[in-house]
């Protein structure tokens, strides 16, 4: 069986980042990853924020997922003959089915001010004004975190800082790995 390792944590927080630099370190290795982002429902769902009442696409919800398709690879990976899965995403750390089946749970973190930012620069590079990416950080974003990621930290069993460029956390679960594989 492999080793699982869960990575959540808000937007633009680094999870990506940690996950990608995870799987480098553990060359020799076999490593598996899956990020929760390529399993977005097609056609996007749709959610109304809770104050202003505009409609945006929805991706900071479990219901924004197929979540079918990703358990089908998120078991697929578990039974395979990989040393390691890591598994990615904002739910990483939310959804039980997930979970349940993680053998180290990280969470990274990084204070709001800072993700906006990274949202606004990589969504502005996406063709997005900065009134586009603010009212909708400012309209959903923020009530998601709060309502369905940030809670999930408490699951976790590493804390990241995402500040961090050069992170000794992905040193840390390295070693926490290559001593369980």
């Amino acid at each position: 069986m492999p080793y699982i390792v869960g990575i959540a944590g808000g937007t633009c927080s680094g999870k990506s980042t940690a996950a990608e630099r995870l799987a480098e370190r553990l060359d020799g290795l076999k490593v598996t990853v899956l990020h929760m982002d390529a399993y977005f429902r097609r056609p996007f769902i749709n959610t109304v924020a809770p104050v202003t009442r505009k409609v945006y696409v929805e991706h900071n919800h479990p219901d924004a997922l197929e979540l079918d398709r990703m358990y089908a690879d998120f078991d697929a990976a578990c039974g395979s003959d990989a040393d390691v899965v890591i598994i990615e995403g904002l739910f990483a750390l939310h959804l039980d089915r997930i979970r349940d089946r993680l053998d180290l749970k990280v969470f990274v973190d990084l204070r709001s001010d800072e993700r906006i930012v990274r949202r606004i620069k990589r969504f502005m590079s996406f063709g997005q004004t900065m009134d586009e990416v603010t009212d909708r950080y400012l309209d959903t974003v923020r009530y998601r975190h709060d309502e369905l990621i940030e809670p999930t930290r408490w699951h976790a069993d590493l804390v990241l800082n995402g500040t961090l460029d050069d992170c000794k956390g992905v040193d840390v679960i390295e070693a926490a790995v290559r001593a369980k594989v």
